[in-house]
């Protein structure tokens, strides 16, 4: 069977008991939350949210560039009124630069010279500098707490960069 099928069969489940449909749209503890697609980081259980608590906007490599459309919508349609910036240990985006993905792109026939996808080299680093992209942003609130952490997949720990 394959993955996605597996999916659908255990949406099946989780439908038929499914009961909050009255959790109303914006999130109950106001909060937007930028973090990583890794799959080792739980959201919910890592940093204690329920359905409905957070909007949790992902990407590789939790990069706040990428995230801003959604940040946007969030405080000014859904309240939001805090943010915070999460990158992890052992990311994949420290395995790698731009420049050799764009490489092994050009191996399969693609150019994507055009695209940046926001490697980076250090992990402090990559959390100031996309507390510093927020900053730089007029498009989201600037009166509002935005505070950066590196969640720790190898122990379940967050730690605040400053």
């Amino acid at each position: 069977m394959a993955v996605i099928d597996d999916i659908l069969k255990a949406n099946a489940a989780y439908a038929s008991g499914f009961s909050m449909e009255a959790l109303p749209m914006p999130p109950g503890r106001k909060v937007a939350i930028v973090t990583c697609m890794d799959a080792r980081i739980e959201t919910g259980r890592a940093f204690g949210l329920q359905e409905g608590d957070a909007h949790v906007i992902r990407n590789a490599g939790g990069r706040v560039s990428e995230a801003l459309r959604s940040l946007i919508i969030s405080q000014e349609l859904l309240g939001t009124d805090e943010v915070a910036i999460i990158h992890h240990v052992d990311c994949g985006m420290l395995t790698f630069t731009d420049a050799t993905l764009r490489e092994k792109l050009r191996g399969h026939g693609a150019i994507a010279d055009d695209i940046a996808f926001l490697s980076f080299p250090d992990l402090d680093q990559s959390v100031r500098d996309d507390l510093a992209v927020y900053k730089a942003s007029n498009l989201v609130r600037q009166d509002i707490p935005v505070r950066g952490f590196v969640f720790d997949v190898k122990t379940g720990k967050l730690r605040e960069v400053s």
